[in-house]
């Protein structure tokens, strides 16, 4: 199995404790030590607001951390979870992460999705189109990035985006392109999409889910005449990790109670759904044998979350010693 670390940057309120000026030194911190670990890929989300409601606290920017990034790390791998096409036009962003991957030597992951968050796409003036319109957006992008990425020029006459010779050089430094990441489990038209164009796949991470999905990304390969074993599953994990059951439940206050400070009791709750009982929450042993499981499904490639490592590191360095050699 494969592992990739999210890194802190204030979307999921992960900084609220951390000094402003203290931010980049921590993520970066925190991407060297990613670096020069067990950890593939380091990531980041590819959001303006925080979640789960919007507040007033700082959120850094996807592309730009990758820049960074870039430029203060040497071997993990960088990607984005996922860039949401419609933030950006298509081809100014495949010149933005050919930019990247120049900087980080050829390490750039391309996460890319429609995009959901109605608050952000309002707040910056995109309007908020249907989710029809957004996913045939993502269609449409891909086809223009992909294009781009392979003759260094390109053109495109759509329903939603239009480019006209738009050069985008230098090409990414990575032979065939960038690793095209499509995020999302919609099953009539993200999957499908995914099954022409993705080099890889993230969506539900539960053993059912995951199950689910990737039949119907097979049968939609099968309609399209392609090997579904050329795309790689990947899902996103929220941890929470402690040596003994109680040591887990602590961690979970913890969060809840981080939670509650800013977005209230009741969503703090429910914030907590996405973790109890789920994949990553338990001790290295539960966790190992879950993962396990999902390993057996195909599920190859996990991208994990802690949301405590910007001022707390001892769940990150348990799940370094213990979970990550018995599955890697």
């Amino acid at each position: 199995m494969r592992f990739g670390l999210f890194l802190p940057q204030g979307w999921r309120l992960d900084l609220v404790d951390v000094p402003p000026a203290r931010h980049w030194p921590i993520i970066t911190d925190l991407a060297t030590r990613a670096d020069a670990g067990p950890w593939e890929s380091v990531w980041v989300y590819d959001h303006m607001h925080t979640a789960p409601l919007t507040t007033g606290e700082a959120t850094h920017e996807a592309w730009t951390l990758m820049s960074a990034l870039g430029a203060a790390t040497s071997r993990v791998r960088l990607g984005q979870m996922c860039t949401c096409l419609g933030y950006r036009n298509p081809a100014l962003l495949a010149k933005m992460a050919s930019t990247v991957d120049h900087i980080s030597g050829g390490r750039v992951e391309m996460g890319i999705g429609a995009g959901w968050y109605e608050h952000e796409w309002r707040a910056y003036g995109y309007g908020f189109p249907s989710a029809g319109e957004r996913i045939a957006m993502l269609d449409e992008g891909v086809r223009i990035i992909r294009d781009a990425w392979a003759d260094g020029v390109v053109s495109f006459d759509g329903e939603h985006f239009r480019v006209e010779d738009a050069i985008v050089q230098p090409r990414p430094l990575q032979d065939g392109g960038i690793p095209m990441w499509i995020a999302g489990g919609g099953e009539r038209k993200t999957l499908r999409i995914a099954a022409r164009h993705a080099d890889y796949t993230n969506f539900d991470g539960t053993p059912e889910g995951f199950a689910h999905k990737s039949q119907v990304l097979a049968r939609h390969c099968a309609d399209l005449g392609r090997d579904p074993s050329q795309i790689t599953r990947t899902a996103n994990y929220n941890v929470a990790v402690g040596e003994t059951e109680k040591d887990v439940a602590d961690r979970l206050a913890f969060l809840r109670d981080r939670m509650a400070r800013h977005v209230g009791e009741d969503e703090a709750e429910r914030q907590l759904g996405a973790y109890r009982g789920l994949p990553a929450v338990g001790t290295p042993e539960q966790i190992v044998d879950k993962l396990r499981e999902l390993e057996g499904l195909g599920m190859t490639y996990g991208v994990f979350y802690f949301p405590e490592i910007a001022t707390d590191t001892s769940g990150l360095e348990l799940f370094e010693r213990e979970v990550i050699p018995a599955l890697a």
